[in-house]
Order: C-alpha cells, then structure tokens, then sequence
C-alpha cells in the first residue's frame, strides 16, 4: 500500500526476531489511513535481549509506541514503567506507548481474543474450556477467559509440568492434562468450547496433529477455535466443519488486538465493528 508520512508524522513499529513475516504494518496502516491519522507504521528487527536498548533508541527517535511480538513479550514487563491489568496480570506486552517521556506496557491479545468470540456470538462465561498448548498465547487466552467467567479450564500439553504450571492460576478452576490421544480425548469430553493455541497446522512448520480423532469426543454444540491464521482453514478447523460445529480461526484475535493497540497508541476511541469490517477482507486477500 502507498504511505503518506509527512516531517512530523508521528512513527510506530512492530519490533521481534524475527519480525519482517508480520501483518501489523499493513493492518495498522489501513487503519491509519481510513482515520486520516497523522501515524506511520514500521516493521523494526530487534534481536533477543536488546529490548533495553531498542526502548533507548526509540525514546531518542521520537517513536509514539510500538508492538512487540516473541521474543521480547515477557523482557518488556520488567522495563515498562507502568503495566495495564491484562499486561500484569499475564506478565506479557504486546503493546508499548510512551507518555509523558515514560513507557507503559499493555496487552491487547486477551481482550482481542475475546472480542472475537463475542463477534460470532460466543459468551466463555459459564463455559467449560479446554485449550491447548501452553506459550504466551495460551496464557493469555486462559486468563482472559477465567476473567470473563469461564467455569473451568482443561489446559492439554505435551509436557504437563508447563500446563500444570500455568493452572497455580486458579487451581480450583483450572486442570492440567497431557497430549496423548487418550488425554486429548478425555479432556474434551466435557468441553463447551475448543481452543487450540499451539502452532500445530500452520502453514509453513511442517508439524500438525498425529489424530484429529480426539475431536470425536466434544460434544456437539462445542466450537472449535485455532488461533492460527495462516492457512485460514487448519486440519483442526476443517475437521470441525465437518462435524457441523462452529469453527473460528486467529483473524478475529490479529484484528481486535490491533484495534485495541491503535486506540492505546492514539488514545482515541475507534469504532471497532466498522473496522474489523474494513481490516478481515485484507487478511484474507493475504491469505490467498
């Protein structure tokens, strides 16, 4: 897409390692755009460990913020000089801003994520959840969902001792389980909702699930979400579909997360419905 930057345009980026596959420059900037903001967006390779130093230089560069994706989520909570809730709470950024000469850290993938079940209709409150995988994403995914009133949590890993870890959250409230197909299976038996926040299936790794036969037992009424956006349709969520069950994959979560990013960045409120309308159909022309 054409920029239009002008001398006093004030700069944003999306800095990790590695970095230059993101989709953030071109969906912040559609953005910008449509808003007519006065914001260039840039994509910034920072190598691991130079999170310090990158918050030096952009503080000298005049950067009104920026979002950083692995490996610097976590090396940035400890730098920032101040913390969101969610950021706190997940000890994880995605989003920095400097105000006032001082750098605050928030996270926008949560209430991203959960935006996009909302969209297609799906309230976690109440409902069991079973997810799978253990990273930042699934940390994330499970405490917004605890926040938002989900009953239970069933975290499925290949090595347990991680999702055991992850639920000292909220132990009464959350169950560790491993990745067997006779794990996988008996923790989705009860499940109201499937999330699957590993990279398995997407495009580009080579790895996917040995069975999709777990699937078997969710009950019916379960969706199915992949927090994978690329290839639109994974194994997993084509599995779904032929079960007849709802099936969501990431786009939701990569668009809401930037809307929520844009508005922490410009301290402005957007209209997030007319957006993501705007912002999908550019994914999806990525994707084909």
């Amino acid at each position: 897409m054409q920029l239009s930057y002008e001398n006093d345009s004030r700069k944003l980026a999306v800095i990790g390692d590695p970095v230059l596959h993101s989709l953030s420059p071109l969906l912040q900037n559609t953005m910008i755009q449509a808003l007519g903001l006065n914001y260039v967006y840039l994509c910034q390779p920072v190598a691991k460990g130079q999170a310090k130093a990158w918050l030096d230089a952009a503080k000298l560069l005049d950067f009104a913020g920026f979002n950083c994706t692995m490996p610097h989520k976590v090396d940035m909570v400890p730098l920032m000089d101040g913390l969101d809730e969610d950021a706190a709470l997940f000890q994880a950024v995605n989003t920095v801003c400097l105000r006032g000469g001082r750098w605050y850290g928030c996270n926008t993938d949560g209430r991203g994520f959960y935006q996009s079940l909302l969209r297609r209709g799906i309230d976690p409150a109440g409902r069991n959840v079973t997810i799978l995988g253990t990273g930042g994403a699934a940390k994330s995914v499970a405490l917004k969902l605890l926040q938002q009133g989900a009953a239970h949590i069933t975290v499925c890993n290949r090595t347990v001792s991680k999702a055991e870890q992850l639920c000292r959250y909220a132990p009464e409230r959350m169950e560790a389980k491993g990745f067997s197909q006779a794990e996988l299976t008996e923790g989705v038996r009860h499940a109201d909702l499937l999330v699957n926040c590993t990279s398995l299936g997407m495009k580009g790794t080579g790895a996917d699930f040995a069975s999709l036969d777990f699937l078997d037992a969710l009950p019916a009424h379960a969706p199915v979400c992949d927090l994978i956006y690329s290839p639109a349709a994974t194994s997993l969520l084509r599995r779904a579909g032929e079960q007849g069950r709802t099936a969501l994959n990431g786009i939701g979560l990569l668009v809401w997360q930037a809307i929520y990013a844009l508005e922490e960045f410009t301290q402005t409120s957007i209209d997030g419905a007319a957006m993501a309308r705007l912002l999908e159909p550019v994914v999806q022309q990525y994707q084909a």
